[in-house]
């Protein structure tokens, strides 16, 4: 009797453990389901022919995937030129990002100077200011200098860092070393060689993190190209997609169609970076 109980009572903490392990799991599937239901129905709208969109009886998947939907919408929109000027303003600004962030945080972290403790919580006020607030200021500073209606108030900010991405590049830093820098600069080595040969490759989790978010954040914008670009000629994706929104009226499977388009590159884009993408988070000291 003693060992039957004793077997019972094992199997019940096995199967405790098992139910313990599968719980998070489940809620996991659920959770990610939900989120990945739109994007479903998204792609799903998008082959479908406007009659089967409008029908209750069509079924959540095409009966016949409309291909024909996608040459609509290239034949619609001028997608080369649209993807070209999207490009142009969310490469550089990426590009302007990680030149100009670890600059920053590389002084407010790792060189003893009078002024970064002052600096510091500055930059960080900065992230409390929403940007709605300044977007008229902003508009006439760039109106002043003859740049609305290019693509430099998009780019020219990125050259002088991000708060948030300062911030991340900061906890990094903080977190390094100092044997490595007090050692190379024994070695004589210079503040400037020691930024891009030695800091740099160490933060290279966080550096890619700060890429991702900006080119994501820049593909994606809306606001700042519907502010400063009036040409036709010089619309981004984002832009040209809200305008595509009122001429294709009711034509949801293209409308879906063209969000599918302007989605793709970013889904992809993330799902290559993501390890580098949450360890960056994760290193950088936000838990």
């Amino acid at each position: 009797m003693n060992n039957t109980t004793t077997a019972n009572h094992l199997t019940a903490l096995k199967v405790k453990k098992v139910i313990k392990r599968t719980i998070p799991y489940i809620i996991i599937s659920i959770v990610a389901i939900v989120f990945v239901m739109p994007l479903l129905w998204m792609i799903n709208t998008s082959l479908k022919s406007s009659a089967e969109v409008f029908s209750t009886t069509s079924g959540f998947f095409p009966r016949v995937p409309q291909w024909d939907n996608y040459v609509k919408v290239f034949q619609r929109m001028r997608i080369g030129l649209y993807l070209k000027n999207t490009l142009i303003t969310s490469v550089l600004p990426t590009i302007g990002q990680l030149i100009s962030a670890p600059m920053t945080a590389y002084a407010i972290s790792l060189i003893n100077w009078k002024g970064k403790k002052i600096l510091f919580p500055i930059i960080l006020l900065t992230m409390m200011i929403p940007v709605q607030v300044t977007q008229v200021t902003l508009f006439g500073i760039w109106s002043k200098l003859n740049m609305v209606n290019t693509f430099t108030p998009l780019i020219l900010p990125a050259f002088f860092g991000g708060a948030y991405n300062i911030f991340l590049l900061r906890q990094f830093m903080m977190g390094l070393p100092k044997s490595l820098i007090e050692a190379a600069k024994i070695d004589g080595a210079s503040q400037t060689r020691i930024l891009y040969q030695i800091i740099y490759p160490l933060c290279k989790p966080v550096l890619i993190t700060i890429g991702l978010m900006t080119f994501m954040g820049a593909w994606n914008d809306l606001m700042t190209p519907l502010i400063y670009l009036f040409d036709s000629d010089k619309l981004t994706l984002a832009v040209a997609l809200q305008r595509f929104l009122t001429d294709a009226n009711k034509q949801w499977e293209l409308l879906m169609a063209a969000s599918t388009i302007f989605t793709a590159p970013i889904i992809v884009l993330f799902f290559f970076g993501q390890r580098y993408f949450i360890e960056g988070i994760v290193t950088s000291g936000l838990k």
